[in-house]
């Protein structure tokens, strides 16, 4: 049993289209994942799920679509593109989507007012697609995958989640993917979400999946200016890969003004510095068009 991802979105906080960033992508998060029965799942609406809604209307053959929509949280970068999602204005079309209490309110009223005539020209009440809302609160057991939600450090709050195949008698089976988006590591980091055993918690919950995509948004560098902005260095995604003892590492969430060149660096960076603590890991970037099977 198998997971197959493939990236839309997986730049941070902006689109950041242009020359320097055509190979890793300008797009906002957006993940397509496939569980091994077909099943579409999606983690975040950035603006890489407008492009991903193109591709699901060219292959639909006029068929139904439909998916569950997870979302890390609610800051604009990872729901801007759903406006722009071309099968929620389909009728006969299905879409469930899911967040959690810690967003501060109903992610329906965020998805909601994101769509009001004072900033968007099409109300939510005017979409012809069936939109169901949901609110995962640990576990959730769906077409052939088990996910369960991690709280993680972001302001506003933020979800990890982590993925694994399900046979249809409801056993786990298969690797897991862990798909963490927007989280600071960095110990002196204080949220609501961070108790004393909190990191002891994150590896656990992390432990021993074959894939970890997560926020890599700084430098060491950058950090420091950055502190309490709710985002990780690539050292500390490392550090978090090698302590849980995952098979590969995904950087992601890359800073709008980081080029392909500088994501290129940071990746070798990254990777010597697997080498200089004798870790094994492999270490890559996420880039639209990107698939990886799990």
């Amino acid at each position: 049993m198998t997971l197959r991802l493939r990236f839309w979105g997986t730049r941070g906080s902006i689109p950041s289209p242009g020359p320097t960033t055509v190979r890793y992508g300008g797009n906002t998060p957006c993940v397509e994942v496939r569980t091994e029965t077909g099943w579409l799942v999606i983690l975040d609406a950035g603006t890489g799920i407008r492009e991903l809604g193109r591709s699901l209307v060219a292959s639909s053959n006029g068929d139904g679509i439909a998916a569950d929509i997870f979302l890390t949280h609610a800051h604009w970068d990872h729901i801007q593109g759903l406006p722009f999602f071309a099968p929620i204005f389909q009728p006969g079309n299905h879409f469930k989507i899911w967040g959690s209490k810690i967003f501060g309110t109903s992610i329906d009223r965020v998805i909601r007012d994101q769509m009001l005539p004072v900033v968007f020209p099409v109300t939510f009440e005017q979409l012809d697609a069936t939109i169901d809302f949901g609110e995962i609160d640990g576990r959730h057991l769906g077409n052939g995958y088990e996910v369960t939600a991690f709280a993680v450090q972001h302001p506003g709050g933020a979800l990890g989640y982590r993925f694994s195949s399900r046979s249809e008698n409801g056993r786990k089976t298969g690797n897991s993917l862990v798909y963490i988006s927007d989280n600071e590591l960095n110990p002196a980091a204080t949220y609501p979400a961070r108790t004393k055993d909190w990191n002891e918690r994150l590896v656990e919950f992390v432990r021993g999946a074959k894939v970890l995509v997560h926020d890599a948004t700084y430098t060491q560098d950058e950090y420091e200016r950055h502190r309490g902005w709710g985002h990780s260095t690539y050292q500390d995604a490392v550090t978090l890969a090698l302590d849980a003892g995952v098979e590969q590492l995904i950087l992601f969430h890359h800073r709008p003004e980081r080029t392909d060149d500088e994501v290129d660096r940071c990746v070798a960076a990254a990777r010597a510095l697997v080498a200089e603590r004798g870790g094994r890991l492999d270490v890559t970037a996420a880039a639209e068009g990107m698939t990886v099977s799990v």
